[in-house]
């Protein structure tokens, strides 16, 4: 059985509106519902535009303005450059695989702490923190192993992208564009070699 959209409703005055608890709620909330895993959709209560992604990039925002910021300028930077290029589709994509191996990976430290912590690890924060730090080794093998088969693929798709982009121009012949110009041009005047060897007539 799936779980029902919970709906949000954005009011002119930035006030958010839970239709399942039909009061409203402020941006932590909201951000509470996504720690929760709980499905929802906010949008606006005249237009009824979808804006859950403007409010997601907010949440983010201010966690990013808290002090301990995920995403360094730098980083920053190169997604921005990504916008309007022609690989700005594949990033996203790209991005989103990461994130979710990154999740995987966790979920996989979180069942090995189970023994130790019991089902929920996180209910004792500092403990969580020195299990991870013990397992350190163990996440670099994993980031390594995923960063190599991700580069592989990364290169497999730029190969199949050169390989898709020769058999799509390479029915255009621009190859012998030079060529057919040349026989196109106009054949040069002969000169008239009777002209040569009759006598020049003198004036004067």
């Amino acid at each position: 059985m799936t779980e029902e959209l919970r709906l949000i409703k954005k009011y002119p005055n930035r006030r958010l509106y839970d239709t399942a608890t039909s009061s409203y709620i402020t941006l932590a909330d909201v951000k509470q519902l996504v720690l929760d895993k709980v499905f929802f959709k906010v949008v606006d209560a005249k237009s009824e535009e979808d804006l859950t992604r403007a409010i997601l990039l907010q949440i983010i925002l201010e966690e990013e303005s808290a002090g301990a910021p995920m995403f360094s300028s730098d980083m920053l930077s190169q997604i921005i450059r990504f916008y309007g290029n022609a690989m700005q589709g594949m990033m996203g994509s790209y991005l989103d695989k990461n994130i979710q191996t990154f999740v995987e990976i966790q979920r996989r430290l979180q069942e090995q702490s189970v023994p130790k912590f019991g089902d929920n690890p996180m209910l004792n924060a500092e403990a969580w923190s020195q299990f991870v730090k013990m397992q350190g080794p163990t996440i670099q093998g994993l980031m390594s192993s995923y960063l190599e088969q991700s580069a592989n693929t990364f290169l497999d798709m730029q190969q199949q992208l050169q390989k898709q982009a020769r058999s799509i121009f390479g029915n255009f012949p621009f190859g012998n564009f030079g060529a057919q110009a040349a026989d196109n041009k106009p054949d040069a005047p002969t000169p008239d070699t009777d002209s040569f060897n009759q006598p020049q007539k003198k004036t004067g």
